[in-house]
């Protein structure tokens, strides 16, 4: 499938890159055989090579890991006195810091 200039401009512009008139040539021809090779994919007919598409096994993950996830313990944290404790500055309960928007 050969792409036009205004296709592969679109592809461009969707893809929000500046490229030279020497690279949109180089894309485009790569792009048009990459479309090409995906019509090849579609023409074929799995029940003539003996597929059967409705059947195939889920991806492999070759590690044999899924999820890892450790275990969710609920630990004591510190009290608020023990979290203000090497506070410099603190006001009702509160670290007190210095202000980070003007008025």
């Amino acid at each position: 499938m050969k792409l036009t200039k205004d296709q592969v401009k679109h592809v461009i512009r969707l893809a929000n890159l500046t490229l030279s008139s020497d690279e949109e040539e180089k894309y485009s021809k790569q792009l048009s055989q990459i479309l090409d090779y995906m019509e090849k994919l579609n023409e074929v007919d799995p029940d003539k090579i003996g597929v059967d598409t409705l059947n195939i096994e889920p991806a492999f993950n070759v590690t044999g890991v899924s999820n890892v996830m450790r275990e969710d313990i609920t630990e004591a944290g510190l009290s608020q006195e023990e979290a203000l404790s090497n506070a410099p500055n603190k006001k009702n309960g509160l670290f007190v810091t210095k202000g980070v928007f003007e008025e």
